[in-house]
């Protein structure tokens, strides 16, 4: 007999980059991104796992230093954490053991609120590589919880969590740590009187809000005028943040002990180069370039294999079947349209792990740091380094992490500018041009490929900040925000993990990808196959010729309006599918050129080398290519990124505006390119 199995919410807290979505990860099974620095996650994530016939839905809520929000992401952490508090079973705290004062606070205010606590000391190798040894024991008995030690990366751990999950190990501290202070406890205990809330402090936390927390209305309205003058949020939340530091000092004293180590001096004397105003720009130049020489040396072979593989694949398709439509189809239109991306699945994967090592290595926050000095005379925020930095991967993640940047109108011109960055779907196309256009050769050592390609992505980073430059003078800032960071110490990154993580990604990017060139490659093969009648017994011809097929006859419709750009109908046509997603013009591309029945050749990129016009010039010429690099640099060609924009500015206004601008930028700096070149 089949018997209900039980259900159990709870949620992740803590500070930023204290290991919550790797322990979140590691409970669920999953392959959440997770970040060395603040920001990272911006919305809340939840899963699943079943433990001992319990199903738990674990919800990874983004971090926070304080129980008072001031962005967007913190507010989703602090409304969930009080408007929800009777659906969730508890909280497991995760704290930081590098730093036990700074994630004491944030313990303690929502231990006051009277949530049901398990706290979980998270990165412990680190802190005794540190020289920090803490008396759990005494910790556990100040703070009235039950303290659960992991290393969240190494899986050590994980299983105690869940038991005490299980075993319901949540406890509520008997009595509130902050003691209301005198010229509010009045009126605290009048409005506690009148909503009939038993908890004093969470009464005390909706007066001390400013903004974002939820119920702020209901307890404005017990407030009278003498009880308005006295009540000022911001001097609420510094009086009890001082008071809770006094307390918290006090624990600290008697659980926490620390030698100074021969790492934090290393780490001193790397960032004295790697942080410097001049040498940190160099040395972040430097390690771009060997990033990109190994994105072509290293991805060379792979990609020969994963061409050849599909090549053989085509043939044999083509081989194995029935000449017909279904023929066809597999061996001209999907088999080449996905290989035509798969191929560039090792240069991604490369770059993505190089990028992970960084991040883990503690690198990445530098990067964070040694930036903002350089984007304040952009009229960025600080805190747009994080979703500048995280569009090389992808654009969609990165404007969702504008949400931590607190300042409206700083975030709406880091929202517009981010798409300029060179994401991951912007690769195969520049891979693919770039190894068409660009000679063979190396500048000291250096590949003229691998130049090209950093060439790209400081296009799109100062195409991004001289956009902000135009946005500041349309939308009028009033204040501006300040970045504050913590930098981790540098560490060695877990190459297994990164390299786990690496694989996700890149799986997500084949399968995300492959399902729209699925879909494109099916209706090009069908306007490919069918063309006009040939006499009068059809009313349509098929398996035409490409040049006489319905496709050849749309791209050669729209190829006046490429032409003056260089573009021939084929690339028309392929960068009319790729609005979908900018990867799509290689996939339409690769499968064009596997139809064209004129072609001797089995690589696609020979076939592109080798194609010429009709008046015997080559159609990829070194114009074409830069003309062609540069409309992918600043075309806004993804439906997803679109919506994502319009999503987070709830504006069509703005989204249209960024759409329609950045595609008219790409086509007029695409033209001038080609005439100024040709």
């Amino acid at each position: 007999m089949h018997t209900a199995r039980k259900k159990k919410q709870i949620l992740l807290v803590g500070n930023p980059n204290v290991g919550k979505s790797t322990i979140f990860n590691a409970l669920c099974n999953r392959q959440q991104k997770t970040g060395n620095y603040a920001g990272v996650t911006v919305a809340s994530h939840s899963g699943n796992y079943i433990y001992k016939e319990e199903e738990i839905e674990v919800i990874d809520l983004p971090g926070s230093y304080s129980i008072y929000p001031s962005s967007e992401d913190e507010a989703i952490f602090a409304k969930f954490l009080v408007d929800e508090i009777h659906n969730y079973s508890g909280v497991i705290y995760i704290l930081d053991a590098m730093n036990v004062k700074r994630g004491l606070l944030l313990f303690r205010q929502i231990q006051d609120l009277g949530v049901p606590l398990i706290m979980v000391a998270n990165q412990l190798d680190e802190a005794e590589r540190r020289g920090i040894t803490i008396n759990f024991n005494v910790l556990a008995q100040e703070l009235e919880v039950k303290v659960l030690q992991t290393n969240a990366k190494k899986q050590v751990g994980i299983d105690v969590i869940r038991e005490s999950i299980h075993a319901d190990h949540f406890t509520v501290a008997a009595s509130s740590s902050f003691e209301i202070p005198l010229e509010q406890r009045e009126a605290v205990q009048r409005i506690a009187a009148q909503t009939t809330e038993k908890n004093e402090y969470k009464v005390w936390t909706l007066l001390s809000s400013g903004t974002y927390m939820g119920k702020l209305d209901t307890v404005h309205e017990q407030l009278n005028l003498n009880d308005d003058k006295c009540i000022v949020p911001k001097r609420l939340q510094t009086q009890e943040t001082i008071r809770r530091y006094q307390s918290i000092d006090k624990i600290v004293a008697k659980v926490l002990a620390e030698k100074p180590q021969l790492k934090e001096f290393l780490t001193e004397k790397l960032d004295a180069v790697l942080v410097h105003r001049f040498w940190g720009y160099v040395f972040f130049t430097a390690i771009l370039l060997l990033i990109f020489q190994m994105v072509f040396f290293m991805a060379e072979y792979p990609m020969n294999w994963i061409d050849g593989g599909f090549a053989w694949l085509s043939e044999s398709v083509a081989a194995m079947l029935p000449e017909g439509p279904l023929n066809s189809l597999l061996s001209e239109g999907i088999i080449p349209g996905l290989g035509g991306i798969v191929i560039f699945a090792p240069q991604i994967g490369i770059l993505l792990y190089f990028l992970y090592l960084l991040e883990d290595s503690g690198y990445m926050a530098r990067v964070v740091f040694l930036m903002d000095r350089f984007l304040k005379p952009f009229g960025l925020n600080g805190k747009s380094i994080v979703p500048l930095v995280s569009g090389v991967a992808c654009a969609i993640p990165a404007i969702m992490s504008t949400r931590n940047i607190e300042n409206v109108k700083e975030r709406l011109i880091t929202i517009l500018v981010t798409p300029f960055m060179t994401c991951a779907a912007r690769l195969p196309v520049y891979s693919i041009i770039i190894a068409l256009v660009i000679p063979e050769g190396n500048f000291l050592g250096i590949d003229y490929r691998a130049i090209a390609l950093l060439a790209m992505y400081l296009l799109g980073f100062v195409a991004a900040l001289l956009s902000a430059i135009v946005l500041k003078k349309v939308i009028k800032q009033k204040s501006k925000t300040f970045l504050v960071m913590d930098l981790p110490l540098y560490k060695v990154p877990l190459f297994g993990y990164d390299f786990k993580l690496m694989l996700g990604k890149v799986w997500d990017f084949i399968t995300g990808a492959g399902k729209i060139i699925l879909a494109v490659s099916m209706i090009l093969w069908v306007f490919s196959y069918a063309g006009p009648a040939q006499n009068e017994n059809e009313m349509v011809a098929t398996d035409v010729h490409l040049d006489h097929s319905y496709l050849a006859k749309i791209g050669q419709t729209i190829e006046p309006v490429f032409e003056p750009l260089g573009y021939d109908w084929k690339m028309g046509v392929s960068i009319i599918t790729s609005f979908a997603a900018r990867e799509v013009f290689v996939g339409t591309m690769s499968m064009l050129y596997s139809m064209d029945d004129d072609t001797e050749e089995t690589k696609i990129i020979d076939k592109m080398r080798n194609d010429v016009r009709p008046n015997g010039e080559p159609v990829f010429t070194l114009a074409t290519g830069i003309s062609i690099l540069i409309y992918y640099a600043f075309a806004m060609q993804c439906i997803s990124t679109i919506a994502v924009v319009y999503r987070e500015t709830k504006s069509w206004r703005w989204t249209l505006i960024q759409t329609v601008a950045m595609t008219g930028l790409a086509y007029i700096a695409a033209f001038i390119a080609y005439q100024l070149l040709k």
